[in-house]
């Protein structure tokens, strides 16, 4: 489905960002991930990722860094070629409530979740504009929706996403390139696992459990795909119903 085609993913050596990037290479694409983690970790996920028969180089990158992002695009670059499909997923929290949040706590998850974003984007634009072709998928969150106490900044950066988005989206759209978000609800990973055992929250979401990383994975391959050719600025709820 997306033989020999280049996506670049940020975030992507644990939680949805590795299954973002195992279902995309499971079905034949390339995969670069800039991501903050430890080398340890980023080399354990490209050793995974590479058993499953395809080209994997993996790249130290702090999103929130214009000048590490550009640095890492251009050698993503030189050593693929191309780009062909972005995943912008790159995520952190800092919770608490306004009054006892920090300008430091705010900012910071700004920098990563929206402006890492921006950065992304910014640096590949020129690509995918000569291309006429490409496929940019930003991770939002139902937080971004409807927003969450406790969450000001990271529900402020996951709307701020779903701006960016449409925005993109519109600028590229005339250029044969699709820009869509996806917006998670609880999802079974690292980052929620303090709230996995939560029975009055899991009674909050019809579907009545936490969805899985591998089904927003599959979200994100379709997106990426031929069949979503003609779908743009669009945000896609995978939530369990919670957001209805």
């Amino acid at each position: 489905m997306l033989k020999d085609q280049v996506a670049v993913v940020t975030g992507g050596s644990q939680g949805i960002g590795f299954e973002i990037c195992k279902k995309f290479a499971e079905n034949g694409a390339r995969i670069a991930i800039a991501d903050i983690n430890s080398p340890e970790k980023l080399q354990s996920a490209q050793q995974a990722l590479q058993a499953l028969g395809t080209e994997v180089r993996v790249y130290s990158c702090n999103v929130a860094d214009s000048v590490q992002v550009a640095d890492t695009c251009k050698q993503i670059l030189a050593d693929f070629g191309t780009v062909d499909i972005l995943v912008n997923n790159a995520g952190i929290t800092r919770d608490n409530l306004i009054l006892r949040m920090s300008e430091t706590d705010f900012d910071a998850v700004i920098d990563v979740n929206l402006k890492g974003a921006f950065y992304m984007i910014k640096n590949f634009y020129r690509v995918f504009t000569k291309k006429k072709a490409g496929k940019i998928i930003n991770i939002s969150s139902v937080s971004g929706l409807f927003g969450n106490a406790g969450q000001a900044n990271y529900s402020a950066s996951k709307a701020g996403i779903i701006g960016l988005t449409k925005s993109t989206a519109k600028e590229l759209a005339g250029r044969g390139i699709c820009c869509n978000a996806i917006a998670p609800g609880f999802i079974a990973t690292s980052m929620t696992e303090n709230f996995q055992a939560n029975q009055e929250l899991i009674k909050s979401i019809p579907a009545g459990r936490f969805g899985k990383p591998e089904e927003v994975a599959g979200l994100a391959l379709f997106l990426a795909s031929g069949s979503a050719n003609y779908i743009t600025g669009e945000v896609i709820r995978i939530d369990g119903g919670m957001a209805m």
